[in-house]
């Protein structure tokens, strides 16, 4: 665990040291993607929950409507 958190403060120091544009620009790199990738995964967990507590009641297809024919009144 030592050695982790040796190299995560190296880290730390190389992300502090950047300019501000790079730190920006690697920042959203990592966080972009993880924070749609989270949104997603709650996206999914809330309608899995919202389909299993409200499921979608069963619509019977509908009929067919009766045919007329063109000399017919309707």
């Amino acid at each position: 665990m030592e050695a982790f958190a040796q190299w995560w403060d190296g880290v730390e120091l190389w992300l502090a040291q950047l300019p501000f544009p790079f730190q920006f620009a690697l920042v959203m790199a990592v966080l972009l993607p993880a924070s749609l990738g989270v949104a997603r995964l709650i996206d999914r967990v809330v309608d899995q929950a919202a389909g299993r507590f409200n499921p979608v009641p069963k619509v019977p297809p509908a009929a067919e409507p009766e045919k007329v024919e063109a000399g017919t009144p309707s």
